[in-house]
């Protein structure tokens, strides 16, 4: 049974830096794109980060860009979302997810991936 464990979520000041952490189980995840997503109360969950399969393509929302940076480690079956700069708008529960598309690359939408994550719940304080 494939399951995806965020951690590393928790309250921290505007400016601050958070490193989400995802573990996959049930499965390798070593050929398949991942992503991170964020869900805000009231609104839609969306796209943050994506990463293909080797870890060599990333792509993020523009708000995002140049403060998040995501990356993987395959042996570990893990991806992680490392946040600088955090702002009070970044508040959300952060959710990782799979694409079981072998060697494809990553999507920017939610229908793209297979299985998710529980979620963490990050709050950036002004």
């Amino acid at each position: 049974q494939v399951q995806l464990v965020e951690s590393g979520g928790g309250l921290v000041q505007a400016g601050g830096s958070l490193r989400l952490s995802c573990v996959g189980s049930g499965r390798t995840f070593s050929g398949y794109p991942m992503g991170w997503f964020r869900q805000a109360p009231g609104k839609e969950r969306e796209f943050v980060a994506g990463i293909n399969w080797t870890g060599s393509r990333t792509g993020y929302v523009d708000s995002v860009k140049g403060r998040f940076t995501i990356s993987r480690d395959n042996a570990k079956n893990t991806v992680y979302l490392q946040m600088n700069s955090l702002k009070p708008e970044d508040t959300a529960v952060y959710y990782c997810a799979v694409r079981l598309d072998l060697y494809r690359d990553f999507g920017r939408k939610v229908n793209d991936y297979d299985y998710w994550g529980q979620g963490t719940q990050v709050t950036v304080s002004s």
